[in-house]
């Protein structure tokens, strides 16, 4: 899906982008929760401001992502998705007063020293005129949001089971998307609109797909097959975007990647045998 947002982000409008990823997304989704039962539940909320609040959240995650999908290979806009964990340690430092091991605070310095290494290049070649500053500050800025949207989320499923909060996003995205009719979107070609509609489609069935993982393992084990999503980033890059990055990115992305592993297990992620049904949107 990131890789089809990344070869569309030249012929659509940013609003396009989200419409087309959320509305396409919906019918997957509605289609899981019918078959499990549970659409009647998904459409009633005892919390209609929480979930506005993390819609828009939502919505402002995803359009960040999408901008540093624009101007970043999918690899470097993935590596900098794992800096979220690192946010929100951070986060719970300085605002909670939290106490963290160690390893989580290297964790923390290191994701920070990968961002810096990426920027390198930008700050000192050429690369500043492709876009990579604001690339590289919209992947930061959506790992930040996110991190403020998990958050969110967690307060919800206290109440909402979290069919209901997938749905209520989709279907907000999808609105706040085509609200941006009125700025004026791009004419798409059969081409572009075939794979936006299909970055939809891999966009609902990503998330059923990760909701059937959580129910049915235990997050101790998933968390680890989260990092692999960097190798597909690359390899997508490589194969069918043509993209070969350099040194500064492989290494930066690495080194954040091993950030992110430090957090997870310092936080004890990969050793409580964790089991589920909580998912996001």
């Amino acid at each position: 899906m990131s890789a089809i947002i990344h070869a569309s982000a030249d012929h659509a409008h940013l609003g396009q982008l989200i419409f087309w990823r959320s509305a396409l997304a919906l019918p997957p989704i509605i289609a899981y929760l019918a078959l499990r039962g549970q659409l009647g539940v998904a459409i009633r909320t005892r919390r209609p401001g929480k979930h506005l609040l993390r819609g828009v959240l939502g919505c402002v995650v995803m359009a960040l992502n999408f901008t540093a999908l624009a101007h970043l290979s999918v690899g470097v806009a993935t590596a900098l998705s794992y800096l979220t964990p690192i946010l929100s340690m951070l986060a719970a430092m300085v605002l909670l007063k939290e106490r963290i091991s160690a390893l989580v605070a290297l964790g923390v310095l290191l994701g920070f020293a990968g961002v810096l290494i990426m920027l390198f290049p930008a700050l000192v070649g050429s690369d500043m005129r492709d876009g990579a500053l604001i690339g590289i500050a919209a992947g930061i800025g959506m790992a930040a949001t996110n991190a403020l949207s998990r958050v969110q989320v967690k307060d919800l499923t206290r109440t909402d089971p979290p069919a209901s909060i997938a749905l209520s996003f989709g279907v907000l995205s999808t609105l706040l998307g085509a609200a941006t009719m009125v700025l004026g979107w791009m004419p798409l070609d059969h081409q572009t609109l075939l794979m936006l509609m299909g970055a939809g489609l891999l966009g609902g069935i990503g998330h059923v797909a990760m909701v059937e993982a959580v129910a049915r393992a235990p997050v101790s084990l998933l968390a680890g097959y989260e990092y692999t999503g960097i190798i597909w980033a690359f390899f997508f890059d490589a194969v069918l975007l043509g993209i070969h990055l350099d040194g500064w990115n492989v290494l930066g992305a690495g080194i954040i990647v091993l950030a992110a592993l430090s957090v997870a297990i310092g936080q004890g992620t990969f050793r409580r045998p964790i089991t589920g049904t909580a998912g996001v949107a």
